[in-house]
């Protein structure tokens, strides 16, 4: 199935006090002979259910390893994130491969799960969370309140971060509610011990609000589209944080504090 056919690109992750980029998201495209290029949204449902999720996702982990030593060797050190499909959290082969690739030299890696992953079997999901950390890898929770989000899992989940879904991102500057919602969160993910990114960071005016409301991490087209490793390494050797400028009004953003008005 893979065939030379798939290929990974990287999506920066900010670190938001420290204004460096420290992580990527690995996320795998599918340059199909016919169809052209498809996003995952487009065939991981279908590898699912045939049965060849497994075998893309081992690729998926093998590669985003070769990338990251490989950019190691040219002075670049960044931890990968990349997702694991709801169904193999529970699926012990692969539970097995993820935590022996973990313990390889120089291996940096982390696993974005979703709430969704440990409905079926939760006690297999839980402890496979705990095998994985014990492993090496970092574990998140992905898509943060898209679904139904339960407090019951997510005080279980032995998780290292937590990433806000991008649907309450996008609405900061204009939303009442969910500028409550994500300081909300953030300030519950701390107190479980989670840092937090938020994903679909697009203004500055979310950047802005984002870091006086003590978010850890930032993603989204405002730090960087996802890019091949080679325009990754050109990305990061011109990166300032200073370039994702901060809009006049920012200090009218910082005092009204409108993530307090429900």
């Amino acid at each position: 199935m893979l065939g030379g056919e798939f290929r990974l690109d990287y999506q920066p992750k900010l670190h938001a006090r420290r204004g460096v980029i420290d992580s990527v998201e690995a996320l795998v495209r599918w340059d199909h002979p016919r169809l052209g290029m498809m996003l995952p949204d487009r065939f991981i449902e279908q590898c699912e259910s045939s049965g060849t999720i497994n075998q893309l996702t081992l690729w998926t982990i093998e590669r985003a390893i070769e990338d990251q030593l490989e950019m190691r060797r040219q002075g670049i050190s960044l931890r990968v994130f990349v997702n694991l499909s709801a169904q193999l959290l529970t699926e012990e082969r692969t539970v097995a491969a993820l935590c022996s690739l973990a313990m390889g030299p120089g291996v940096d890696i982390g696993i974005e799960v979703t709430e969704s992953s440990v409905i079926a079997d939760p006690e297999i999901a839980f402890a496979n969370i705990r095998r994985l950390r014990e492993a090496g890898l970092c574990i998140a929770i992905d898509d943060y309140g898209a679904g139904l989000s339960s407090l019951t899992y997510l005080k279980r989940i032995e998780a290292d971060e937590l990433k806000i879904d991008k649907s309450f991102v996008t609405s900061l500057g204009t939303s009442h509610r969910d500028p409550l919602i994500v300081r909300s969160t953030i300030d519950l993910a701390h107190a479980l011990g989670m840092s937090v990114t938020a994903e679909g960071v697009e203004t500055p005016a979310a950047h802005a609000l984002l870091t006086v409301m003590g978010c850890d991490m930032m993603q989204g087209y405002l730090i960087g589209r996802p890019m091949a490793p080679q325009a990754l390494i050109r990305y990061l050797a011109t990166f300032n944080p200073a370039s994702i400028a901060v809009p006049p009004d920012s200090r009218a953003l910082r005092d009204s504090k409108i993530w307090k008005r429900a």
